[in-house]
């Protein structure tokens, strides 16, 4: 985990004030953890840049854990990016029932003029869909996980007390 100190001190996040003093945002629990998965895989969905400053955006006030809602964005780089766009986009166009439009993409200001125009409704309805799906699955399988972990310290602990003492 960042030193959180480093992290207050950041000149991006001066913005948030005192909230950035709040435990939950930096410590591990079960419900700060499971936000923050939520926040992290909603936003690394979103198609913008600077997805980063959007997650801890969103997790600073609904006191979500921080480092792991802006690590969690990074599944969005620039070797899946390509693909988990071209998913959102299949998806959305199979929610719009509209035929899928093949794109010949290129990194230019002509291109988002013309090509993202063509296919900006099914892209944003598939990411926010996938967005949304992933949140909601993450949150769920850490609260799972997390609970078989407690279950499991609880058996070893009452284990250990049967056991003689030597």
């Amino acid at each position: 985990m960042p030193d959180e100190k480093v992290i207050r001190g950041h000149k991006h996040l001066q913005c948030f004030g005192t909230l950035l003093h709040d435990p939950n945002i930096w410590h591990l629990n079960r419900r700060s953890v499971a936000g923050a998965f939520s926040v992290g895989l909603f936003m690394a969905f979103v198609p913008v840049p600077f997805q980063m400053l959007l997650a801890a955006g969103t997790a600073i006030p609904l006191r979500v854990n921080l480092p792991i809602s802006v690590g969690l964005v990074w599944i969005t780089n620039p070797l899946t990016v390509a693909p988990m766009f071209y998913y959102a986009h299949k998806v959305g166009a199979w929610l719009l029932q509209a035929p899928a439009k093949a794109l010949d993409f290129e990194l230019s200001i002509d291109w988002l003029g013309s090509g993202f125009l063509a296919v900006w409704q099914p892209l944003l309805l598939g990411c926010f869909v996938l967005g949304v799906g992933g949140a909601a699955i993450g949150n769920i399988v850490v609260r799972l996980f997390w609970r078989m972990h407690i279950i499991k310290h609880l058996k070893n602990r009452r284990l250990r007390r049967r056991q003689p003492q030597r």
